[in-house]
C-alpha cells in the first residue's frame, strides 16, 4: 500500500470514454445529456401546472440548449483563454468541449437568451418557464457534475479524509489514465472532492426550492431568484477551495467574485418578487 494513500478514498474512472471505433463516447457528455433529460421531464411537470401545454417545454429547450452550451464554452474561455492560447497552447483546444469546460454563468446566461426566444416563438410566458425550469436546472448540473468526476477534475486541496478523491493523471487525447512503468493507474493524489460537494448541494437546494415554491405558491421570477441566491451560496465556497487553475481577481478566482456578487443581486431580487403572484403561462404579447 503507498504510504501515501488515505485508509479509504473515493476512487476515480481510469476511463473517461468509450470508443466504439470511429466513434468516441464521452462520459462527460453523457453526464450532461442525462441532466438535461431529467431537467426536460420536471421542468415539463411544472410548466403544465402553471398553465402550460404538453410539448412546449421541448419546444422551448431546443433554443435553449444550443444557447447555453455555446454561451458555457464562451465563458469558460474567456475566463480561462490562457488554457488554450499562447506559446505552447493548443487553440483547437477550445473547440473540444467534450474534455471539459462549461461556464455556467455563460450557459445560464445565453440559454436564457434562447429560452427567451423560444418561447416567443411558442406562445409561453417566458417568467412562468423560468420560474419552472429553476429547480430541474439545478438537478441537471448535480448530475453533471458527475460528468468531472469521470475526467477526474474539480478538486481542492490534497486530503487524508475517508472520503478523500483518488484523482488520477488523465490523457485526454486517449480518454483513459496515464500508466506507470508496470502498467498501473498513474495517481496524482487524493484530495477535497469538490464536484462532490457541489453536486450534493445542488441536489439540496433543488428539494429546497420545490418545498418552498409548494408550501408558499412563490411569486413571478423569485423561484428563479431564490436559483440563483442558493447556488450561488455554494459555489463562492466551493470556489475557495478547488485547487485547479483560474484566473483571479485581487486574489480570489473569478467565479468567487462572480458569485459573490450575483448572490447580493438574487437576494435582493427574490424578497423584492416573493410577493408577486405566480408567473402563469399562455400567450405572450408584444
Amino acid at each position: 500500500m503507498n504510504p501515501d494513500e488515505p485508509v479509504s478514498y473515493i476512487p476515480s474512472p481510469t476511463i473517461s470514454a468509450l470508443q466504439l471505433g470511429p466513434l468516441s463516447i464521452n462520459f462527460y457528455a453523457l453526464c450532461i445529456l442525462a441532466g438535461i433529460a431529467v431537467a426536460i421531464w420536471l421542468t415539463e411537470r411544472r410548466l403544465t401546472a402553471r398553465g402550460g401545454q404538453s410539448g412546449q417545454v421541448l419546444d422551448v429547450v431546443l433554443w435553449a440548449i444550443p444557447f447555453g452550451i455555446i454561451g458555457g464554452r464562451l465563458y469558460h474561455i474567456i475566463t480561462d483563454y490562457q488554457l488554450y492560447f499562447g506559446p505552447g497552447k493548443d487553440p483547437w483546444g477550445a473547440l473540444r468541449i467534450w474534455e471539459g469546460g462549461l461556464g455556467i454563468w455563460g450557459a445560464i446566461a445565453l440559454g436564457a437568451v434562447g429560452a427567451y426566444i423560444g418561447c416567443r416563438r411558442n406562445n409561453v410566458q417566458f417568467m412562468a418557464f423560468a420560474d419552472a425550469a429553476a429547480p430541474g436546472v439545478l438537478i441537471a448540473q448535480a448530475i453533471g457534475r458527475w460528468g468531472n468526476w469521470f475526467n477526474n477534475e474539480l478538486y481542492g486541496a490534497p486530503s487524508t479524509q475517508p472520503w478523500a478523491l483518488q484523482i488520477h493523471d488523465m490523457n485526454p487525447a486517449t480518454g483513459r489514465a496515464r500508466q506507470s512503468a508496470d502498467g498501473a493507474p498513474v495517481v496524482l493524489g487524493y484530495f477535497e472532492p469538490t464536484f462532490l460537494y457541489e453536486s450534493l448541494w445542488t441536489l439540496a437546494a433543488a428539494a429546497l426550492i420545490l418545498f418552498l415554491d409548494k408550501k408558499y405558491t412563490l411569486g413571478a421570477g423569485s423561484v428563479l431568484a431564490l436559483y440563483v441566491a442558493l447556488y450561488t451560496t455554494g459555489r463562492f465556497f466551493f470556489e475557495l477551495m478547488r485547487s485547479d487553475y483560474a484566473n483571479t481577481i485581487l486574489g480570489l478566482r473569478v467565479n468567487t467574485w462572480v458569485s459573490g456578487i450575483l448572490f447580493l443581486a438574487a437576494t435582493i431580487t427574490f424578497f423584492a418578487l416573493k410577493a408577486r403572484s405566480r408567473s402563469r403561462t399562455g400567450p405572450t404579447k408584444d
